[in-house]
């Protein structure tokens, strides 16, 4: 099983066990659903979701057999992860941690490797020799994953 990190417990909310996430996870809408497991904290301790909501920037879950705040205070500061298998993704989306190492091609060349992924306020950008460039779905014609290429075309004003 390859555990992915998709955010961290940063509270309790009120007394019946719901917990406070926040997670910048991109494919939240997979994974924050009834009946999913997550796994916690280092030891990745598994818990079934049994309630989701959003509350102004975080995640709230409250999971099957957690009724107090007692029984989640536990969690509290710790990692939130789900496993990769759960995700289902398709041969066009890549997880934000299988970025950095990518081959980058402009046109079919070859114009660099992958040093880093950010998101800023919404804005995802990848840098590539000492510049960042965004990523943006218009510029991508397809992405190997089996090779670690992506291959995108429109790009040379930024490098």
């Amino acid at each position: 099983m390859k555990y992915i990190y998709i955010g961290k417990i940063v509270n309790t909310h009120a007394l019946k066990g719901e917990v406070r996430i926040i997670s910048n996870f991109e494919f939240k809408d997979r994974v924050f659903i009834k009946g999913n497991t997550v796994y916690i904290g280092q030891f990745k301790a598994p818990e079934v979701i049994e309630t989701y909501r959003r509350h102004k920037q975080f995640d709230m879950v409250k999971f099957v057999g957690i009724d107090y705040i007692n029984d989640v205070l536990k969690y509290k500061g710790d990692g939130v992860y789900i496993d990769e298998e759960l995700l289902k993704l398709k041969d066009d989306e890549i997880l934000e941690s299988e970025f950095v190492g990518m081959s980058v091609y402009n046109n079919n060349e070859l114009v660099g490797v992958i040093s880093e992924y950010r998101s800023d306020n919404g804005n995802k950008v990848i840098k590539i020799n000492d510049k960042f460039i965004p990523y943006h779905k218009d510029f991508i014609t397809k992405i190997d994953k089996a090779n670690k290429s992506i291959y995108m075309s429109g790009i040379e004003v930024f490098l």
